[in-house]
């Protein structure tokens, strides 16, 4: 019996995480002006067809029709007026809602696998069931982060898989605290919530952002951003806020890097989809409670590694039309979507080992659309 019961418990510790796995992509500049980015796709998610995304498309733009018909641009800055809903229930979008998550400044550079040291990647490893697609981009350094780059991902996102836009979420610290409030003050009606840890904003007025329901968290004791940075969004948010869809936190002797904790609470994915942009008037929840002994323990029940997520390159299955060119200093490939070094050292009869020698990278070196490599 003792044996039985041993074997149980090997079969479930393998076949388990197996179970619970998913899809993460890693997007290697496929989307023109965008970043090289990360897309978990949770079981459930589906692909359109080309007929569905024309579908989609369709509606979506009788939705910005309605939009324009139904409201005006002074009545979004004042009460909200006495009108018809935005977007009928007949043609809201039922799919996945959609979470960006915005890294750091420690996490910028050329890496993509760096993305996935903390956040809500990592998170997703440790066992927080996050029930939506998620992107996951990279800043390379060299910058702020660009809301519009950071919207061609979404953009792409949406018109590939079933998704639902009227649930777009975007959350980040630090570096990505500011990009979450930029990404929010720049898209503030495609935003449904977004959530800003020991951050700010890289924009001079952002007053959009009273139209976005906002929880902005930091801490007093923090060195690397001061806490001032959020006071001034709030101050003007606060100033400009006629519909009250902010909240804002202080924690008291709070250092940088205690709100990464937040990532790996159930309660923040939790407050995030409480909202949505077809909701009308455009409230924020105020009833999920995040408190600082909750966030002292928000690793606990949670492990490392114990969900499998099967990184894949996207359309593995497509067939690259491209021939090789042979030049005089050896046989030259050009990247295609969906290529990795796998499949093209496969297709040519060589090792990714080689081919990293030939080309002096790494196994883990992101492949650019349109890098021509040697394979001989």
């Amino acid at each position: 019996m003792r044996r039985l019961h041993i074997a149980i418990l090997i079969i479930v510790g393998v076949a388990l995480p197996t179970l619970c796995s998913a899809q993460l992509y890693a997007m290697r500049d496929s989307v023109a002006n965008g970043y090289d980015f990360w897309l978990y796709l949770p079981e459930g998610a589906e692909r359109l067809s080309a007929a569905t995304q024309e579908a989609e498309q369709a509606a979506e733009e009788r939705q910005v029709a309605l939009r324009r018909e139904r409201i005006t641009p002074d009545s979004l800055l004042g009460d909200y007026p006495t009108v018809e809903r935005i977007i009928p229930t007949g043609e809201r979008n039922e799919g996945l809602p959609i979470v960006i998550f915005l890294h750091g400044r420690s996490l910028c550079g050329r890496d993509l696998y760096r993305v996935r040291k903390y956040g809500t990647l990592d998170a997703l490893t440790m066992g927080v069931a996050i029930d939506a697609v998620v992107i996951a981009p990279q800043n390379r350094g060299d910058g702020w982060w660009r809301p519009e780059r950071v919207m061609q991902i979404v953009e792409w996102v949406k018109e590939r898989y079933k998704v639902d836009a009227t649930r777009l979420y975007v959350l980040g610290m630090s570096l990505g605290g500011y990009g979450t409030l930029d990404f929010a003050a720049t898209y503030p009606h495609q935003t449904a919530a977004a959530m800003a840890l020991c951050g700010g904003s890289s924009i001079e007025n952002p007053a959009s952002l009273s139209r976005v329901p906002l929880w902005i968290m930091h801490g007093t004791a923090d060195r690397d951003v001061p806490v001032s940075a959020s006071r001034r969004v709030r101050d003007i948010v606060e100033s400009s806020d006629t519909a009250n869809l902010m909240r804002y936190d202080e924690l008291s002797g709070a250092g940088h890097s205690l709100l990464a904790r937040l990532f790996y609470l159930r309660e923040t994915y939790e407050w995030l989809f409480k909202h949505s942009t077809a909701d009308f008037p455009r409230t924020v929840d105020r009833d999920v409670e995040i408190t600082r002994a909750r966030i002292d323990k928000a690793y606990s029940g949670l492990h490392l590694n114990s969900v499998k997520l099967n990184v894949v390159d996207p359309d593995t299955t497509a067939k690259s039309t491209a021939a090789a060119t042979t030049t005089t200093d050896g046989v030259w490939y050009t990247i295609k979507s969906g290529d990795t070094l796998g499949h093209i050292a496969a297709r040519y009869n060589t090792t990714v080992k080689r081919l990293c020698a030939l080309n002096n990278i790494s196994s883990k070196s992101i492949l650019r659309i349109g890098q021509r490599l040697r394979v001989r």
